[in-house]
């Protein structure tokens, strides 16, 4: 698998890039340090760069900027992306069953994993924090891929696909309003602690 010609397929083609996919057998370990970690890789330099060296204005405050800003802001980051694809994968093969799905955490991990490609590219615009709504925008695109990517991945039947990602998309919003609750309280509380690193 090329990575660049991956990523033109799901980001450009995506329904017709699923079906070359659905015929892989990549195991997660292979996806995870292949193609995962260096997408991953992009968000969170950009980060750094972003929020640690350029820095941006915040109102009433000033310009913002600092090396241990864009440290934790890249450290946040990249727990961020790993977790949430194994959270997201885990969800969407843990209620394969119940849509008559395939249960199989392999191509789960896949999915998710290739449905996170228009945001982890995207990620390049936190080089500047004011554009960081383009990645947002990607992430939205990002959910229409995982969307084509159900059925052939999952073999979820045609009736049950849409309902199928919708339940798993409520369940994956509520996790990551969990764990951004939970990273962002970590965050403020160190930022709290020692106000001088920021």
């Amino acid at each position: 698998m090329n990575i660049v010609d991956r990523v033109k397929g799901i980001i450009l083609n995506p329904r017709k890039e699923w079906e070359v996919i659905s015929q892989e057998n990549t195991s997660s370990a292979t996806l995870l340090t292949t193609y995962l970690i260096p997408l991953v890789l992009i968000p969170v330099i950009a980060s750094f760069i972003g929020y640690g060296l350029i820095g941006y204005r915040v109102p009433f405050i000033g310009h913002v900027a600092g090396i241990s800003w864009g440290l934790k802001w890249a450290v946040i980051m990249l727990i961020s992306m790993m977790l949430g694809v194994y959270l997201s994968a885990f969800i969407i093969d843990f209620l394969a069953t119940n849509f008559g799905a395939e249960k199989n955490f392999n191509k789960a991990f896949e999915l998710v994993t290739y449905a996170y490609t228009p945001s982890l590219v995207a990620g390049v615009f936190y080089l500047l924090p004011s554009l960081r709504i383009l990645t947002a925008l990607a992430g939205l695109y990002g959910l229409y891929v995982l969307y084509l990517g159900l059925k052939p991945m999952m073999k979820s039947p045609e009736e049950k696909t849409t309902t199928y990602f919708v339940v798993s998309l409520i369940v994956v919003i509520v996790v990551y309003a969990i764990l951004s609750s939970v990273l962002g309280a970590i965050f403020i509380r160190n930022a709290m602690v020692n106000p001088a690193a920021f």
